[in-house]
């Protein structure tokens, strides 16, 4: 007769068991992985939402924490109707942004956030090019606040007279200087929100 061996089939059922554990915990990691990257996606929406706000009241006037209210839309990132919802009206704020300030000047926003004044630096240089005059102001707001927050204030300050110059709601250096100043204060709010570093090291 044909003989059942009992412990050939514990083997069998630990193997398995193991395998399912092994199954289990990488379907965790992947959806953890998943989610990160979707956290991380929207973190940096609403960063730039917020930015955007910053420079676009800068170039367009008004105030800086109202405009940046405005162009960041806070949400989760979970897979449910109201945060795809809140995610398309993130996109299309972030979207306007991009068309009121500039492309070059935009993709200066949450490297300036995040400390990496060097690209900040480099996208303001571009949009400063710009033959419009609204993304060139951008720029130049951009480069001001880039040099400003890493402490090179004289270079800031001698950005001021074309501050003057092509900014028609700055009369004088000294307006240029306390309306940095106040910029620097609301990015530096904006990272704090954000949990990033409140003043880059």
């Amino acid at each position: 007769m044909f003989k059942i061996d009992i412990h050939y089939f514990q083997k069998i059922s630990v193997v398995l068991a193991a395998l399912w554990i092994l199954f289990q915990m990488a379907g965790c990691a992947g959806d953890n992985y998943s989610s990160k990257g979707a956290t991380r996606g929207a973190t940096t929406d609403a960063v730039a939402g917020a930015m955007g706000g910053l420079i676009s009241a800068l170039v367009f006037g008004g105030n800086p924490v109202d405009r940046a209210a405005r162009d960041a839309v806070h949400g989760g990132a979970a897979d449910s109707q109201v945060d795809q919802r809140v995610r398309k009206q993130r996109a299309a704020g972030v979207s306007a942004l991009r068309k009121e300030i500039g492309k070059d000047s935009f993709d200066g926003l949450v490297p300036l956030a995040e400390c990496h004044h060097d690209v900040s630096l480099s996208q303001a240089t571009n949009a400063k090019q710009s033959k419009n005059p609204d993304f060139a102001l951008a720029g130049l707001w951009l480069e001001v606040l880039s040099y400003a927050d890493q402490g090179e204030e004289a270079k800031a300050q001698n950005l001021f007279p074309t501050i003057v110059e092509k900014d028609w709601d700055i009369e004088s250096e000294s307006q240029a200087e306390e309306t940095m100043r106040k910029a620097l204060n609301e990015l530096m709010d904006i990272r704090r929100e954000h949990k990033l570093p409140r003043v880059c090291m």
